[in-house]
């Protein structure tokens, strides 16, 4: 024991980041050392106040013995060893010179040199090697139930996104096609192609069927209808292409008229548009028309027919028009995991191969980060000290931190960039254009010659692949995610289940980060940045499906072809009778009966919502209250008070010896667990109350303010005075035991006797400004701390009441203490205030704050908790928008003042719930570095837990407050509602009156009785009297009593100018209110009728009367009727048709006859 060369004690606070101990020993300590010999055992309770809270008391003894310890804690001990050599010049290594420096560690090693020596160093880092030893040795499951689960879970959400993308594939598949428009007349033989582009709004598809006229400079379409037999069009979001045919070409195309006829149900009958394009197939010419508008009777204009003008190049050049085009095709194809679920169906990559290449991505980037994860964590963590690091304020970056970086990048993106670029160059195995397929099904006889599928060959990609590739893609992905998997498992089981969780909390974060923030921003910077830079209209990838630049169908130059000679009936285009065109006043009836039940949805949408808000608000405010609360504080009152003791009752205490009587017979013996009522001694009860079931955390203390000696007013009687307590004549000098400032020897008096005359302020004593009955107190104080046996405790006290610690300058005594109690997990703290009042006597007050520091006790707590932050977000949102709407209007509606209420209560709770997260993780690690053994003062504990109650409270009144307004359709309810409206400017008025009259009785009351009535004895207790009064709950007998004259009056008068006269003019308000409102009621009831009906429609309960029936025919025969007047330029324009056809069908037949001859 003799020959110890160094030795430390590890406390608490020199854990370092990773929560280890370390011991440095240098190579200057090593020379002349063959051997090291090393010990380490645990500070008991004593010791650990002793040296690691007493740090004077480590240079005195050292805590080093011979004597066996055991351990109650599992340790695990690393030994490793580093050096510094440099080559001489004879190409030995040497170490004389250098010194291993202190901040080595098992990652890097720091050498310090006496001299200068050549060295180098790599830039290139690579992982840690792996040990397949303890990789196969430590491989079971229950030890790394982290790492396999992770793998397991990841791979089956892979398998069930593969098995969704693969039926969304044959979705996408069902929307593609070019669809011949089945009104074309086979006689026709002009072709257009026309491009539908829907929007990605929400319920921009629609149901309806919609029609269509096409103008040009030398004629124009009939009335024409896009359908299509085999698949649904016009999906949110979708590209229709269809095959128009028309007798001739319509020459330069001026406009195109859109409509619907609003037969979709809901909120199917709407449309919004966003362009067309029409390409004339002869001459591959392409024409725009622009829309960007609703076709619908509850949208903007409530127009559902618009006539679209061919777009100019300045229209096709817009900024907006461009960002809608190029925005959501960018990030549904550009964002990988995106586009699984928002693919352009027209775009060869498909979402199964999509979900691949995510995953390749995804495994490779958590194989990397795995790899490099701890050298990453050393590096951050040297770096700040490293003196080859580049600082850049608080920053530090080492070219260590620069290295993994690009190696991360390098390994993550090469094999994924690799793997989608192969899936996105794979020809597709059967390429057949899609128009040509149309084509053939209007003319089967036009097969596709060998010069057209030349042409179809002339576009492709710059570099592709056969299809047979495809396998070698699928096959290169599966090696790259079975070889990742399995190096994750080994690196997992390296790790450990701890570091593991630790590295996957650290992945998932980055993960989510860049999927759902840094990507969708970086795709749509970019989109904007080539929008304003490279604007370039004519791209049209989202078109590629459906417009081959290189396709050439020779048709402008077959006129035999266009003009063929089969014959048809002159009158052989379809009737317009099946078209269904809304007049102005059945698209107001439209309009009026959608706004009705989008009304409704409304309605029943909000209804929901709040109803499931209001259930999440009450479950998370009444799991917060724990239920032991209530018997906890019954106990802890009638414990410490004494209330049913006529000797040491807390409550009656009066003089300063009644308080020193209770504080040294009953409070002293309460906070130390004494013998049982059979006279056994209490074990394991160490730092327990007497009550055998409350543990006392440290220890109690008792804190005294007192204040300053002034020079009275009126010096004639007395010439010292001691005011009442305030901040500016607080005394916080240094006294010897007896308040005197004599020197007196430290032997005397115990420490706990000298420190209870010395001065401690908030910051030493860690607390905080108090509102008392009768004052607002400071933190600091004179304290004596209730530490040691009873017995020390108890002379203790003795010696304190002999040297008048509570004398007439003493104005409050806070003894303040922390419980917990084991059985119901249950933190108490204790405040107990005696203020001394400078007219004499003492009011006692006590205050028991029972907390529960558990953020969440339960799973349905967790999972209400996160719904509510998401309503939350859900209702900013919405607010915020009305604000933009309405301005400075929205603040005059009473409902938005509640439910900004909801809004600012619910931020706020969030806010405090955090600052007690944060003060919980505090007390936790001051309790675990001194396991209970010091006082933790509760008291911004308890503040920031009462606040967090007050705004929960007030989240659930403002909740329960908004049940009113939904409830604004049932008669009673709005009776009410609308009352109050009446009435308000009255009451305003009523108000300013009434305070007034209330105001000067007030007065008057307060300066009569001040001195007579405990109920007057200040302002807010009259104003308490008066109101009592004015409910007539009040006893006339102490009034009268306090005086024989002026009481009886006063109370007369109070009676007959408020009772009766103020409070019939308020029941008058209110009544002839009530009357106004009863008398201009709403009777129609419109939205609850219509509420109603649906309803019952809708559940079957009731069918339609004789009346409704006949109503429904009416409708429709009207819909269907067409007037022969409306209809009589139509049936010119066919005639027209038939004779321009008759009179070519003649000039081809007298062209043949002449080249004959005849």
């Amino acid at each position: 024991m003799n020959l110890i060369d160094g030795w430390t004690i590890f406390c608490p606070f020199n854990l370092t980041n990773d929560d280890t101990y370390r011991y440095f020993i240098d190579n200057q300590q090593t020379p002349g050392h063959q051997s090291l010999i090393f010990g380490i055992r645990e500070l008991n309770s004593t010791e650990m106040n002793n040296y690691c809270l007493n740090n004077s008391s480590i240079n005195t003894s050292l805590p080093i013995t011979d004597e066996p310890f055991n351990f109650t804690s599992n340790y695990e001990l690393r030994i490793y060893t580093s050096g510094c050599y440099y080559l001489d010049e004879n190409n030995n290594w040497k170490s004389d010179g250098l010194i291993v420096g202190s901040l080595t560690n098992h990652y890097e090693t720091e050498c310090l040199s006496t001299h200068l020596t050549t060295f180098a160093g790599g830039f290139i880092v690579l992982p840690a090697p792996i040990n397949w030893s303890y990789v196969f040795e430590n491989a079971d499951f229950s030890k790394n139930k982290t790492v396999y689960l992770t793998m397991i879970i990841t791979s089956i959400i892979y398998i069930i996104l593969m098995i969704y993308a693969r039926f969304k594939d044959k979705k996408d598949f069902e929307k593609l096609g070019v669809t011949p428009l089945v009104d074309n007349n086979k006689s026709d033989h002009y072709y257009y192609q026309i491009l539908v582009f829907t929007g990605q709004r929400t319920n921009a598809g629609t149901e309806s069927k919609v029609y269509f006229v096409l103008s040009g400079d030398d004629d124009q379409t009939q009335i024409r209808l896009f359908s299509d037999p085999h698949r649904k069009i016009f999906q949110r979001g979708g590209i229709d292409s269809f095959i128009i045919a028309v007798p001739k070409s319509l020459g330069l195309l001026n406009y195109i008229r859109i409509w619907h006829d609003n037969t979709g149900e809901g909120s199917s009958a709407s449309w919004y548009l966003k362009y067309i394009i029409v390409r004339d197939l002869q001459t591959m010419d392409k024409f725009y028309f622009i829309c960007q508008q609703w076709f619908a009777v509850e949208k903007d204009d409530g127009r559902i027919e618009r006539t679209l003008p061919i777009a100019s190049e300045a229209e096709k050049q817009d900024f907006s028009y461009v960002l809608s085009k190029k925005a959501y095709h960018s990030v549904s194809d550009g964002h990988l995991w995106f586009s699984i679920f928002s693919r352009p169906p027209s775009n060869k990559f498909t979402r199964v191969q999509r979900c691949t290449c995510c995953f390749v991505l995804f495994f490779t980037s958590m194989l990397i980060n795995i790899m490099y994860y701890d050298l990453s964590n050393a590096v951050k963590a040297s770096s700040e000290t490293h003196s080859g690091a580049l600082s850049i304020g608080p920053f530090y970056i080492a070219p260590q931190q620069i290295g993994i970086g690009i190696m991360v990048e390098l390994f993550t993106l090469v094999p994924s960039l690799l793997v989608v670029q192969l899936f996105r160059r794979i020809r597709p195995r059967q390429q057949v254009s899609r128009l040509r397929e149309a084509i053939y099904k209007i003319q089967p006889s036009r097969k596709t010659s060998s010069t057209n599928a030349h042409a179809i060959k002339k576009k492709k990609s710059p570099v592709t692949f056969p299809w047979w590739c495809l396998f070698i893609a699928y096959g290169l992905s599966m090696i790259i995610i079975a070889v990742s998997i399995f190096f994750i498992i080994v690196r997992g089981i390296e790790f450990g289940d701890v570091k593991t969780q630790q590295w996957l909390t650290s992945v998932l974060t980055g993960f989510f980060s860049s999927v759902i923030l840094t990507q969708p921003i970086k795709i749509i910077c970019l989109v904007i940045f080539f929008i304003c830079f490279c604007r370039n209209s004519n791209d049209e990838k989202e078109t590629s499906e459906y417009i081959n630049e290189d396709d050439e169908f020779n048709l402008s130059n077959d006129e035999e072809y266009l003009h063929s000679l089969e014959y048809h009936s002159i009158f052989s285009s379809p009737s317009s009778k099946s078209i269904n065109r809304l007049n102005e006043n059945e698209i107001a009836y439209a309009r009026d009966q959608r706004l009705k039940e989008i009304q409704m949805w409304a309605i029943i949408r909000e209804y929901l919502i709040y109803f499931i808000f209001a259930i999440l608000v009450f479950v998370i405010t009444y799991s917060n209250r724990e239920q032991h609360s209530f018997f906890q504080v019954n106990h802890l009152r009638s414990y410490f008070l004494n209330e049913r003791q006529t000797t040491a009752d807390y409550d009656n205490i009066n003089t300063i010896d009644e308080y020193w009587y209770w504080l040294e017979n009953s409070f002293v013996s309460n906070i130390r667990a004494q013998q049982w009522y059979n006279g056994d001694i209490p074990q394991y009860l160490n730092g327990f109350l007497n009550d055998k079931s409350n543990r006392l955390i440290g220890w109690a203390t008792m804190r005294q303010l007192r204040v300053k000696s002034e020079l009275c007013p009126d010096r004639r009687v007395i010439s010292i005075c001691e005011d009442s307590y305030s901040f500016f004549n607080e005394e916080t000098k240094l006294f010897q035991p007896g308040w005197t400032n004599e020197t007196i020897e430290d032997d005397v008096y115990s420490s706990s006797i000298l420190k209870a005359f010395n001065y401690s302020t908030s910051d030493e004593l860690d607390t905080y400004t108090y509102v008392g009955e009768f004052g607002t107190y400071r933190g600091g104080g004179y304290v004596y701390e209730f530490r040691g046996r009873l017995s020390d405790m108890k002379t203790n006290l003795s010696k304190l009441h002999q040297l008048d610690w509570i004398d007439e300058k003493t104005r409050a005594i806070f003894i303040q203490l922390t419980l917990y109690n084991p059985s119901v997990e249950l933190l108490t703290a204790v405040t107990l205030l005696a203020e001394f009042l400078p007219t004499g006597g003492i009011y006692t007050t006590a205050r028991f704050e029972p907390i529960n520091f558990y953020t969440f006790t339960s799973i349905l707590q967790l999972v209400c908790t996160i719904f509510y932050i998401f309503f939350i977000i859900y209702f900013m949102i919405i607010e915020i928008r009305l604000i933009f709407e309405l301005r400075l209007k929205y603040f005059h509606q009473f409902w938005s003042l509640i439910q900004l209420g909801i809004i600012g209560c619910s931020l706020g709770s969030i806010g405090v719930y955090f600052w007690r997260f944060q003060e919980t993780n505090r007390i936790s690690q001051l309790f675990k570095q001194t396991n209970g053994y010091i006082y933790i003062n509760l008291q911004l504990a308890v503040y920031v837990n009462d606040i967090l109650t007050f705004l929960l409270g007030y989240c659930c009144f403002f909740s329960m407050i908004k049940f009113v307004q939904l409830l604004r359709f049932n008669q009673r309810v709005s009776l009410f509602a609308e009352t109050l409206k009446y009435c308000a400017k009255e009451l305003i008025s009523f108000s300013l009156m009434f305070a007034i009259v209330f105001m000067s009785y007030l007065s008057l009351f307060y300066l009569l009785f001040v001195s007579k009535l405990s109920s007057c004895s200040s302002l807010l207790s009259t104003a308490q009297m008066l109101f009592e009064m004015t409910l007539m709950k009040f006893d006339a007998s102490q009034i009268m009593g306090a005086d024989a004259f002026l009481g009886p009056f006063c109370f007369t008068l109070f009676m007959l100018l408020v009772v009766f006269v103020c409070l019939s003019m308020f029941f008058s308000i209110i009544i002839d209110s009530f009357h106004h409102a009863k008398d201009n009621e709403k009777e129609d009831q419109v939205m609850l009728s219509f509420m109603v009906k649906k309803f019952l429609r809708w559940t079957g309960l009731t069918r339609l009367n004789q009346e409704e029936i006949q109503e429904e025919r009416d409708c429709r025969m009207r819909s269907q009727y067409f007037d022969p007047i409306e209809n009589f330029p139509d049936r010119i324009d066919q005639l027209l048709e038939a004779l321009n056809k008759i009179y070519i069908d003649q000039k081809r037949e007298l062209a043949r006859l002449d080249k004959a001859g005849l």
